[in-house]
């Protein structure tokens, strides 16, 4: 059982989903590539509970010292005597650490050590998905295709849990950090039924293009470039208007756009079913319309590619802000030279 992709919150939503049955169980051994978190910390834990929040996961462990489900007991015999090794993934070795590894906190550039010590009897761990961030379940990613050595060499995850039940979560492309609580805030969760509408239409309100405004995690957790096309496609608004210059009823119709697009794709997401874009990655609308793709974000900041139809999105106001900087040598028609790029 698999779930890949660019993570936004329906996905981050299923990954919740499927880590969800380990809760009550304790990790029997550990192993993965990840350097700014040691994975040895996580042995012989408990993992008691699962979080989500927008992009984001919440594993809590503890020690087992606290009363919890029945059966805590100590691992089984072959496990506890299991030695250090590795193994084999796409030709690469990743270290296997088995019970009693010894257990440090590595410092990384997300903190990890900083709030939550080996010495605590609970912590949470935070796992983010960036762009490509996945959960395996009890198999491991395979090469789709070859690197440009042509090497067919397999995903190595960042971290992988084995369970005293056999099972298994593998961890691929996540940066992970140790957090004394969750970071969880409803209000701002688009999948939430404590989204803060209010807060978001004043958000979207303000003097530059929605299209920046959407993606902004304060105030849209879990919104991603996907959801950002698709809601402003069938909203009708061309994703450099103004938010100032919108009328509160066409505001209200993004949000509206935001958290139904964002909703059905859960669901289709726990019925096995496709995502069907209207907008995004398509050379033209459902209308027959050609589409415009360009790189937008602003000036100096991430730019995410953009798809819309000039035609049915009409532009507010006519003349574009100057963060649409026009193709340079060699770019395709449409798209921005400038910024980082992707989809």
């Amino acid at each position: 059982m698999t779930q890949g992709g660019m993570p936004e919150g329906p996905s981050v939503r299923k990954f919740h989903r499927l880590v969800t049955p380990f809760v009550g169980q304790q990790v029997a051994k550990t192993g993965g590539s990840s350097r700014k978190l040691c994975p040895a910390d996580l042995q012989a834990l408990w993992l008691r509970d699962v979080q989500v929040h927008g992009k984001k996961l919440f594993l809590r462990f503890d020690t087992g010292d606290e009363t919890g489900r029945p059966g805590n007991s100590p691992l089984p015999e072959p496990l506890q005597k299991e030695e250090a090794g590795t193994w084999e993934l796409g030709g690469q070795e990743i270290p296997v650490l088995p019970p009693g590894a010894a257990a440090r906190v590595a410092a990384g550039s997300e903190g990890e050590g900083a709030d939550a010590s080996a010495g605590h009897a609970e912590r949470w761990l935070q796992v983010g998905f960036g762009l490509f961030g996945s959960v395996w379940v009890n198999e491991f990613s395979r090469a789709k295709k070859a690197n440009k050595r042509g090497d067919w060499r397999d995903p190595v995850p960042r971290l992988v849990l084995y369970f005293g039940d056999g099972g298994f979560l593998a961890f691929y492309n996540c940066q992970m950090s140790w957090r004394p609580h969750p970071v969880v805030r409803p209000a701002c969760d688009i999948l939430s039924e404590k989204f803060h509408r209010g807060q978001a239409l004043q958000a979207l309100g303000q003097a530059q293009p929605v299209c920046y405004t959407l993606l902004d995690q304060r105030y849209f957790s879990g919104l991603g470039n996907i959801i950002k096309n698709e809601a402003l496609y069938r909203a009708g608004i061309h994703p450099l208007s103004l938010g100032s210059l919108l009328s509160p009823a066409r505001l209200e119709s993004l949000v509206d756009q935001v958290v139904e697009f964002s909703a059905g794709w859960l669901q289709g997401k726990f019925r096995g079913q496709r995502q069907h874009p209207q907008i995004y990655q398509k050379e033209r609308c459902p209308a027959g319309h050609q589409a415009v793709r360009a790189a937008l974000g602003p000036p100096g900041g991430f730019q995410r590619l953009t798809w819309w139809c000039p035609q049915c999105q009409p532009r507010l106001p006519p003349e574009e802000p100057g963060s649409l900087l026009p193709p340079g040598p060699g770019a395709p028609p449409g798209i921005v030279a400038s910024g980082e790029l992707d989809a």
